[in-house]
């Protein structure tokens, strides 16, 4: 298989930050957007960035800025559907999508995707973790805890999944489910996917990056 195409989901609305792009605020010296770029760029043989709006307020990160196809912010396969038709005219299979406004994801999340995938002709990978902390995310009947916008996409399958967005599809797991999605265990110490929802959070992330965990 060859090397996915990475594509960091930053289309969301941010409402419990008061709105904007939590990815541009600072985290340390830099942005959150800049961590998650860091851990992502070496993981993926090209990178972009899916988000609404005006895209010139991305113009440092010198990424292509891939808007939704579908309006009306309707959730992350939308943003999984912009990144496969990106990968489609970059003629690559696959791509691995991470959120915006998480910069502590695991550092090999791609290798450990590809290998949760080995065997599958249309590779479809949630990432997972085991119940705890974070039990509002999608859970699975052995208690694991999926995260949605961590994963690895088809680009094959593309076409279906604009089908069903159009039908009104908007849970990531169903449509993961309809095509026998796995799931790749991640039992990294801390929380590997914190995400900043809210002020509180992003006083955490600081924290979390002064501690180096």
């Amino acid at each position: 298989m060859k090397q996915p195409l990475g594509v960091i989901l930053a289309g969301g609305q941010a409402t419990r930050m008061g709105g904007g792009d939590k990815g541009l605020l600072p985290l340390g010296s830099a942005t959150i957007l800049d961590h998650v770029v860091a851990r992502l760029d070496p993981q993926v043989a090209q990178l972009a960035l899916n988000a609404n709006g005006d895209p010139e307020r991305f113009a440092g990160f010198d990424l292509p800025v891939l808007a939704d196809s579908i309006e009306g912010f309707a959730g992350p396969l939308v943003g999984v559907l912009a990144g496969l038709d990106w990968a489609a005219g970059q003629g690559a299979e696959t791509i691995v999508t991470v959120a915006a406004d998480t910069p502590f994801f695991p550092s090999d999340l791609v290798a450990r995707l590809l290998l949760a995938a080995e065997g599958m002709t249309q590779p479809l990978v949630l990432a997972a973790t085991p119940r705890g902390a974070q039990e509002t995310k999608s859970m699975t009947g052995s208690g694991l805890i999926r995260h949605p916008t961590f994963g690895l996409w088809p680009v094959a399958l593309r076409h279906d999944l604009r089908a069903a967005l159009t039908e009104g599809l908007r849970k990531v797991v169903i449509w993961t489910d309809k095509h026998n999605g796995r799931e790749a265990l991640f039992e990294d110490a801390g929380d590997p996917f914190f995400n900043v929802n809210t002020p509180e959070d992003l006083e955490q992330a600081r924290d979390r990056l002064r501690a180096g965990t």
